[in-house]
């Protein structure tokens, strides 16, 4: 059994970090889970094989979106009356009996389910992959061969059929669904330059299928239930995602990276690219990682560049950098900041 008073203290960390001023709704919830938790109570009993596991391995949160999978799908019709997601009253008082009951329901033998990581599918996060990637386009001139790692259902893949506008600059289609509109801070990065993606592909160690309808509900629950841009969003990606399927590939992060920088792409710009994956994989897979980025740099030239642009947890609580590495040379550049979901971006680059 692990440790619960380390369990109660990362739910504590979760309604002061992630869920303030983010979902009321989880907030109260997993104040309850903590309080079920220090009592024995079903949440307990559920969590804690995994009590002493890192806590950006989220496992509460994996446990509240199998509830939510639930009440998406129909399962729990009851608790959709208090799921925002559904149309409910966002009382999470009321829904808290409901949930901590379907909690009790499952069985903590089989709960190695929740070992699947947390997929946010965070489209927001594209307001700043987008300005590296049009600071690529503006350095080099080059069409893109774009790989992004831990792409989940590779909605982040798609990034220019979304729409940038800022400082009399636009990019990405017109009537996309997927907006950003003044969306950066302190500068702009080069909208105007334009942006021709040779090739789109991704990995992942468990991708999600957008194409069926268990892929997207699933997709959905990982998302707070009270937050209902990102729910609009997400819905929105996944209608682009279906009329433009790419490859994302079953493979771990650091065979597929090895095998992909091994293959040939004369006068294009290769961009490895990731938002929020670095915290996830092992530091065996991250080195590896790191020593193939270094090899094939040592090989780039001017006229086949490569790129590493990452978004990805900054020094500053709840803060993402997004930070480029290029070769030749291996320079690397501080572009800008943001946070995990939806929010401006600090553009430093040429400030």
């Amino acid at each position: 059994m692990g440790s619960r008073a380390k369990l109660i203290e990362d739910l504590q960390s979760y309604v002061d970090g992630i869920f303030a001023g983010e979902s009321p709704f989880y907030g109260e919830l997993t104040e309850r889970m903590r309080d079920d938790v220090a009592a024995g109570g079903p949440s307990w009993e559920l969590l804690a094989p995994y009590a002493d596991e890192p806590r950006t391995e989220y496992f509460p949160l994996r446990a509240l979106a199998g509830v939510h999978l639930e009440v998406l799908s129909g399962e729990l019709p009851d608790l959709a009356g208090h799921y925002p997601s559904t149309g409910g009253d966002g009382d999470a008082a009321a829904a808290w009996p409901l949930v901590r009951e379907a909690l009790a329901a499952r069985d903590p033998a089989v709960i190695a389910e929740l070992r699947h990581p947390l997929q946010t599918n965070e489209t927001s996060r594209c307001g700043a992959l987008a300005g590296g990637f049009h600071l690529i386009a503006a350095r080099s001139g080059l069409p893109m061969r774009i790989l992004e790692l831990g792409s989940s259902a590779g909605l982040n893949l798609h990034f220019d059929s979304y729409r940038y506008e800022a400082g009399g600059m636009a990019a990405g289609p017109a009537d996309s669904p997927i907006r950003f509109v003044d969306y950066w801070r302190q500068g702009v990065p080069p909208l105007a330059a334009p942006i021709e993606v040779r090739e789109r592909r991704g990995c992942d160690l468990a991708p999600i299928d957008s194409t069926t309808e268990a892929g997207r509900l699933e997709l959905l629950s990982f998302v707070m239930p009270d937050d209902r841009a990102r729910f609009e969003t997400l819905e929105a990606a996944i209608g682009i995602a279906r009329r433009r399927p790419v490859a994302v590939d079953r493979a771990s992060a650091d065979d597929w990276l090895d095998a992909r920088l091994a293959e040939p792409a004369p006068e294009a710009a290769i961009v490895v690219f990731h938002s929020v994956f670095w915290i996830y994989p092992p530091q065996s897979v991250l080195d590896r990682i790191l020593a193939t980025l270094a090899d094939a740099g040592g090989e780039a030239t001017p006229d086949a560049p490569l790129h590493w642009l990452r978004y990805e947890g900054g020094d500053s609580v709840g803060q993402c950098d997004l930070r480029l590495t290029s070769w030749p040379g291996g320079d690397e550049e501080l572009l800008g900041h943001g946070r995990y979901h939806y929010a401006p971006v600090t553009w430093l680059a040429g400030a």
